[in-house]
């Protein structure tokens, strides 16, 4: 007999148990039904993607890249989110789509970062993009499009944080920092929750910013306030920065936009500490936190015109959103946010070794009717024997045919929950059940 191996899996990766697969596909189901509720088309792309294409585009996410030479010694590399692959879908087959363009993707991305909870080196994002069109108002459907995803599995008390990443141009401008040096600020920025006022001041002051420049920006940044009070701020200190005036009035049409739109008003806001690491964002940023629970971001997006013109040779606009499936899943298990199946089977079928024909019979009419059923295949096991077994499985019907049950044209339901069981005739079982499990 030859050595046995260690069952195991690499660190950051997992087995997705079918418990957890159940809630996983019905979540991406909800988001899914919203998404092409909203208009948007399906799309999907290869896991792997040469090198030239993955980077360059995303900063310091691409430090975290999975990439290696193949057999045909190509550079590849595993995408590590979905934004990119559009941009290059769209450079590759501009002829066959009609602008703008509404798409969606949910498929797993690949990071090698520390793994933490809510963070995993595989991991599904659920993206939702518009290419075309420049106008806030396609900004304003991406957030709605958020939000209206939110609410749908549960997370009704998520707000979008909005900013604009002109905005911290501006302020990396104030700060006399060179274009090329502007995404230090920005990531230094976006570790304000993590590491405080002093922490940020500090990392500004080590890569060269001075001292009251780095308490300017963190004074514009922290500023708390309604929409209208941080909008006004903002314009009156960066009233000598072409980039800041032209985010503020951006960041003003895009707010009155949403509005139009009907997003409810405790959906959004403006943060201008919002930050967003991803280099190729150049518009509206926004990303989508859970403040009670308070669980953080479970969402993020941006515009980013620029992305499909390093493909294309020449701009294309975009702009949308990306929902963290890993984090949002924790969260509807934590606060019980959605009602979960313990199995895909509505009903579980037993049956006697004299019945088993007709017992075949039911299972497939029942079928046939959009009512999901499992056979029992325990053969050798009486009928106690098999509504224990479904019970464990956490399947909530049983339907009976015993020998008595077939004489008389009859089956017994069995409420598996409650231990209630009926006789039901055999040509109304069908109705009865969507009774049952439609109440």
């Amino acid at each position: 007999m030859s050595a046995t191996r260690k069952p195991q899996v690499l660190k950051g990766f997992r087995d997705y148990l079918p418990e957890h697969m159940l809630l996983r596909q019905q979540v991406l189901g909800i988001i899914r039904d919203v998404f092409e509720k909203h208009g948007f088309e399906p799309l999907d792309t290869p896991a792997l993607e040469y090198m030239e294409i993955l980077t360059g585009k995303a900063g310091e996410n691409e430090k975290l890249m999975y990439h290696f030479a193949d057999q045909g010694e190509r550079e590849v590399g595993l995408r590590y989110d979905l934004t990119v692959p559009l941009a290059r879908v769209v450079a590759m087959h501009q002829n066959d789509f009609v602008l703008p363009f509404k798409r969606y993707h949910m498929a797993p991305v690949w990071r090698a970062e520390k793994p933490q909870r809510g963070r995993f080196r595989e991991f599904w994002q659920c993206d939702a993009d518009i290419v075309g069109p420049s106008s806030s108002l396609a900004d304003a459907e991406a957030i709605s499009v958020l939000t209206d995803a939110l609410h749908a599995i549960g997370l009704s008390q998520a707000v979008v944080v909005i900013n604009h990443r002109k905005l911290l141009s501006a302020l990396a401008e104030m700060a006399g920092v060179s274009s090329d040096q502007a995404p230090m600020v920005y990531r230094s920025i976006d570790k304000l929750d993590k590491i405080g006022r002093d922490g940020v001041h500090a990392d500004l002051t080590k890569n060269g910013v001075a001292s009251d420049a780095a308490d300017n920006i963190l004074d514009i940044v922290t500023t708390k306030g309604s929409n209208d009070e941080l909008l006004d701020m903002a314009a009156t200190r960066l009233a000598d920065y072409p980039n800041g005036v032209e985010a503020v009035q951006e960041l003003r049409d895009l707010i009155d936009t949403i509005e139009l739109l009907g997003v409810p008003k405790h959906a959004y806001r403006i943060d201008l500490a919002l930050a967003r690491g991803i280099d190729y964002y150049t518009g509206p940023v926004y990303e989508a936190v859970v403040e009670e629970p308070k669980v953080g971001s479970v969402a993020g997006g941006g515009r980013y015109d620029g992305l499909v013109g390093t493909f294309l040779g020449r701009d294309i606009p975009a702009t949308g959103i990306s929902l963290g499936i890993e984090r949002i899943l924790e969260v509807i298990q934590e606060f019980d946010l959605l009602p979960i199946r313990k199995s895909v089977a509505d009903v579980f079928m037993v049956y006697v070794p004299d019945t088993l024909a007709d017992a075949s019979a039911i299972a497939r009419e029942l079928r046939s009717q959009g009512i999901r059923v499992d056979q029992s295949v325990l053969t050798n096991k009486g009928i106690g024997a098999q509504l224990k077994y479904a019970d464990r499985r956490g399947i909530p019907f049983a339907v009976i045919l015993g020998p008595d049950e077939l004489a008389r044209d009859e089956v017994s339901v069995k409420d598996l929950a409650s231990g209630e069981q009926k006789t039901v005739e055999r040509n109304l079982l069908p109705q009865e059940l969507e009774v049952l499990l439609h109440p």
